[in-house]
């Protein structure tokens, strides 16, 4: 009886470990949960991916449906009839994107690191200047000024990347994880052995932190590449619109002639009626979807552990 007693108490984690213990009906439970969880969002996926693949006239019958009663490819045929636009706008969304992220990624971690330092003499202010655009904004006016007369990126490439390629809560993050993750006594030997903060940051900081440089990557990549905001409010040219901005317009285009079905032409109205509306719609949600979610696996080995080391303010 003693040695049973002895044996179960030798199994039983001490410490903290026995709080982390779940129980096989909570682990139950919370497989259900996060398998409902995850349904509410692939569930989604698939049925715009499968209405992208049906007839219009199967659309209008059958109405939505995971497996399609008429497959179809026309809502992409409609897209590919606009490829050389299309073409030209996933260029301008690459570009923005990798370009955008890169530069994001460099100089949220150059403030980040800075502003970890506990021997700067300027980190409590530039801290509160970072911090209070988190609470305040300055307006869209303000921006709009800013961007296109002051700086005269109006109808330039730099309008598309520049307004979004520093986030005060990245910093913030990247401070964090550097100041919680770097040990301070690497940093002293550094020091020691003559290197300067660049030489630290370059060398020994940012190899040690592909957490947060993922982390942050990932942040700004679903922004630009999902970004179409920026393109209404300072392109004008067309050839400087970005893929989002583009199908924006398309499907703008799209339920304008919907709605004005009754008044436009002969013509414009029979045009409307071989339309493929609703599948050139999901056929544009997946054109979008498609790039990025195939961008995700190469961020996710990094992404959790960047997000929550980062997170804990400090």
């Amino acid at each position: 009886m003693a040695e049973t007693i002895k044996n179960k108490k030798k199994n039983e984690p001490d410490g903290f470990d026995r709080f982390n213990r779940v129980s096989k009906p909570v682990d139950a439970v919370l497989h259900v949960i996060f398998m409902l969880a995850a349904l509410t969002c692939v569930i989604p996926v698939l049925l715009v991916v499968a209405i992208s693949f049906s007839a219009e006239e199967s659309i209008l019958e059958y109405g939505y449906r995971f497996i399609p009663k008429i497959p179809s490819l026309e809502g992409y045929t409609f897209l590919i009839s606009q490829g050389k636009m299309i073409a030209r706008a996933l260029g301008i969304s690459l570009f923005v994107t990798i370009a955008g992220t890169a530069l994001g990624v460099l100089l949220t971690t150059l403030m980040g690191y800075v502003l970890s330092r506990p021997d700067y003499k300027l980190n409590g202010f530039l801290t509160m200047v970072v911090f209070i655009p988190m609470v305040f904004n300055g307006g869209l006016v303000s921006t709009y000024f800013i961007v296109s007369q002051f700086l005269g990126l109006k109808d330039s490439v730099w309008a598309l990347i520049l307004p979004l390629s520093v986030s005060s809560f990245n910093v913030i993050v990247c401070r964090t994880f550097f100041k919680t993750t770097i040990p301070e006594s690497l940093v002293e030997s550094a020091k020691m052995d003559g290197a300067s903060q660049l030489v630290i940051f370059s060398r020994i900081v940012l190899p040690i932190s592909l957490p947060v440089l993922a982390t942050i990557g990932l942040f700004l990549s679903f922004a630009y590449w999902n970004d179409w905001y920026q393109s209404m409010l300072y392109i004008d040219d067309s050839k400087l619109l970005s893929l989002q901005a583009l199908l924006n317009q398309i499907l703008t285009n799209i339920q304008m002639l919907v709605k004005n079905a009754a008044t436009i032409g002969v013509t414009a109205a029979e045009m409307l009626a071989k339309m493929p509306q609703e599948s050139a719609r999901m056929a544009i949600v997946v054109l979008i979807v498609l790039p990025i979610a195939c961008a995700y696996p190469f961020f996710q080995k990094y992404f959790i552990s960047g997000l929550t080391v980062g997170a804990v303010k400090g």
